[in-house]
């Protein structure tokens, strides 16, 4: 390879499986140096170091260490979990790429949403506000705002931006974490109705933003909305959980409130931004939101994407779920 400069991949000590840890492997496998950013050193530094990337620790939210991490790098992959300080750390890692200068591309994971949330449809009066999410809020997430934001943001800092807007993961804690204790009796208890969206696999997005880190240039300036390959409503999803666990599964509709009373609350009231966030996302998807398809990832990956039901195969929870 001619270019040996490092990419930079933050958020990379996720699960592995994960958007950015999936970015870290297909990057090496394909020769790339790769340098990974985590918050603190512990075994999942140390397992990225195995599999051969350079690791720094440091905050998304120092200056100094977010500048330190950039040095030397030429191509940047942007991901940070839920935070109420979320559009700091992109302000600060935009402000630290562009004083550093030879940044080919930034690329910057960001939300389906993002392709409803246009400037109309935001500052348009609130009953026409609530009409187009569906009728139970008139606002998205604070964490939604932020990817809004973040893209305006990069937008006016005139760096190489790409930004991946992904659709509702399988991996969504909603699916893999909250809604699991039900499972025990039988029963996938969600607040969807009988709304269809199209849930998009981690490891398709990963694949997805490797391609565009290993060849940028013809993707500098776009926005992608990827999805699943498939719109589907929860009666079909608890198939493929039934598949994955070999037993039984029933989907039970349960009132939007009642479930973010029941599930949301007591599993996150120590995190309030990320509580706000999943209950905005259950009265958006529960009141028919959320429903579009596009064919954008398949055209990036050259290959249809995954369903949810490999995607649910591939997930730890499931898979010990299975085996219990």
């Amino acid at each position: 390879m001619t270019d040996r400069s490092p990419i930079l991949v933050t958020g990379a000590a996720g699960e592995i499986g994960g958007v950015s840890r999936t970015i870290v492997d297909m990057l090496l496998e394909q020769g790339h140096p790769v340098r990974a950013f985590v918050r603190r050193e512990d075994e999942r530094a140390q397992s990225l170091r195995r599999a051969g990337a350079e690791v720094v620790v440091g905050d998304l939210l120092t200056i100094a260490d977010v500048t330190a991490a950039l040095r030397g790098v030429r191509r940047v992959y942007f991901s940070m979990s839920l935070s109420p300080y979320y559009t700091d750390a992109v302000a600060l890692m935009a402000a630290a790429a562009r004083a550093q200068g030879g940044i080919e591309a930034f690329v910057n994971i960001s939300e389906y949403e993002q392709t409803f949330m246009t400037f109309a449809h935001m500052t348009a009066p609130e009953e026409e506000r609530r009409a187009h999410l569906g009728g139970a809020v008139a606002n998205w997430s604070p964490q939604q705002r932020a990817h809004w934001a973040a893209e305006q943001m990069l937008d006016w800092s005139g760096l190489p931006v790409v930004n991946v807007q992904a659709a509702f993961f399988v991996e969504n804690p909603i699916l893999t974490w909250v809604a699991l204790g039900s499972l025990a009796e039988g029963e996938l208890r969600l607040p969807f109705g009988n709304h269809r969206f199209a849930p998009v696999a981690g490891y398709d997005v990963g694949e997805a933003v490797a391609k565009i880190l290993a060849d940028p240039a013809p993707h500098i300036g776009k926005s992608y909305a990827l999805t699943g390959p498939e719109l589907k409503d929860m009666h079909a999803v608890a198939d493929d959980f039934a598949a994955v666990l070999g037993r039984p599964v029933a989907y039970a509709p349960i009132d939007i409130e009642t479930w973010n009373t029941t599930y949301i609350d007591p599993a996150l009231g120590e995190y309030p931004h990320i509580a706000e966030h999943l209950k905005t996302l259950t009265r958006i998807i529960g009141n028919g939101g959320y429903g579009g398809i596009t064919d954008e990832l398949e055209t990036l990956l050259g290959r249809p994407p995954k369903t949810v039901r490999w995607a649910l195969e591939h997930h730890p929870r499931l898979r010990a779920l299975a085996t219990a």
